[in-house]
């Protein structure tokens, strides 16, 4: 393969970050919940669930499995694209946020890791937000990493929109 065909072959090929995994762990850490929530919300290991709250999960997990339909769909495509990074800035505040509220909340899952753990204050409640934070740091770190990628298709972008004009420009006094 001549290198010329190969630097073309590297051209066509999406430029994707490996921290683009980051949006497969998403889907990893939301999609049970997703599929519980929506099919069987009442047997989700969770405290106190009356009808309103089971219309709320459901809802939670409706707005979930679409979040992990837009992160697989995402994950494959070019990091520089805003629609990417537009999920992910959108992903990234929902686990800080999530990460903080269930950091926060009381107790609402019936289950332990053990006396050992529960020393620590390791409790489900607090493991699931720690997750979250993880999460929401992986695309804080996947944002930063193709920040430079992106302004540089950017400015490529740019010369190339600049080129094309004063093109027409010239083709256009040409026909006058």
């Amino acid at each position: 393969m001549s290198p010329q065909t190969l630097a073309w072959s590297d051209m066509s090929q999406p430029s994707q970050s490996p921290l683009a995994v980051v949006f497969l762990l998403h889907i990893a850490l939301e999609i049970p919940v997703a599929i519980q929530g929506i099919w069987a919300p009442a047997n989700l290991p969770f405290l106190e669930l009356n009808n309103t709250s089971l219309v709320v999960l459901k809802l939670y997990a409706s707005l979930s499995f679409a979040s992990c339909i837009a992160a697989i769909l995402c994950f494959s495509l070019p990091d520089f694209l805003p629609g990417k990074r537009a999920l992910a800035i959108g992903l990234t505040v929902y686990h800080c946020i999530a990460s903080t509220i269930l950091y926060q909340s009381p107790r609402f899952i019936p289950h332990t890791f053990g006396a050992f753990f529960e020393s620590y204050n390791a409790t489900p409640e607090v493991v699931w937000g720690s997750l979250h934070g993880f999460i929401g740091l992986g695309f804080v770190f996947w944002w930063q990493s193709t920040v430079a990628l992106t302004a540089a298709l950017s400015i490529v972008r740019y010369k190339a929109v600049a080129l094309r004009f004063v093109y027409t420009c010239l083709m256009f006094g040409r026909i006058l």
